[in-house]
This record gives structure tokens, C-alpha cells and sequence, in this order.
């Protein structure tokens, strides 16, 4: 017996006079997606990796700086990347209309992803 006669034998039983499947239309019928905030939600979701990153690689260059493994040419440039990179994650934001929270997903019991320090 398949899945369809089963529920054909329910309705009958539950007194409907007949069953039918359920009509199945396009996925696109079904959903309404708004192209702005789909774009929104990509670039928040991307930028938000982007920040991670930064700021994980900020965080190794201040290791490295403490441990005095760097010379001081390499200390400037560091720095001048680390800025440069966060003047265009601004830009970014701003472009697409997000805050610096937005970026930080909940990761519910786990917390936030991003440190707010």
C-alpha cells in the first residue's frame, strides 16, 4: 500500500468524501524573496567571516609583537594592513547598511562569536 492510499483510506474514514494530493506549485510561487534583503543578509554573513578573520589576525600580529619576533619594518606594516583593513570593513558596513553588531551572530548557549571587548 502506498502513502497515497493511506491517506485516501483516512480521509474516507475521517468522513471526506474524496482526497486529494496537495497541489505543489513552484518554489518562487511560494516564497517572496526580496532581492535587498537577501543581498543584505549574504554580505552581513560574509562580512561577518571577514571580521573574524581580522580580528583573529590582529590578535596573532599583537602575540607576535609581545614575543619580539618581528622587526620593526614588519611591526609598520602590520599595523598599516590591520587599519586599512578595517577602514574598508567600515566602508563595507556602511555600504550595506550594517552595524558592528550586526556582524556578531548569537551562537545561543555558546554566546557571541565575536568578542565585544
Amino acid at each position: 500500500m502506498t502513502g497515497r492510499d493511506e491517506a485516501a483510506e483516512l480521509a474516507t474514514a475521517l468522513g471526506a468524501q474524496s482526497w486529494q494530493p496537495p497541489r505543489v506549485t513552484p518554489l518562487d510561487r511560494r516564497i517572496e524573496v526580496d532581492r535587498d534583503s537577501v543581498e543584505r543578509g549574504l554580505a552581513s554573513l560574509v562580512l561577518t567571516v571577514v571580521e573574524l578573520l581580522r580580528q583573529l589576525m590582529e590578535r596573532q600580529a599583537l602575540r607576535r609583537v609581545d614575543l619580539g619576533d618581528l622587526t620593526e619594518e614588519q611591526v609598520e606594516r602590520i599595523g598599516v594592513t590591520l587599519m586599512a583593513l578595517e577602514e574598508q570593513m567600515v566602508g563595507l558596513r556602511e555600504h550595506f547598511g550594517l552595524a558592528p553588531e550586526d556582524l556578531n551572530l548569537d551562537l545561543g548557549p555558546l554566546g557571541p562569536l565575536l568578542p565585544t571587548d
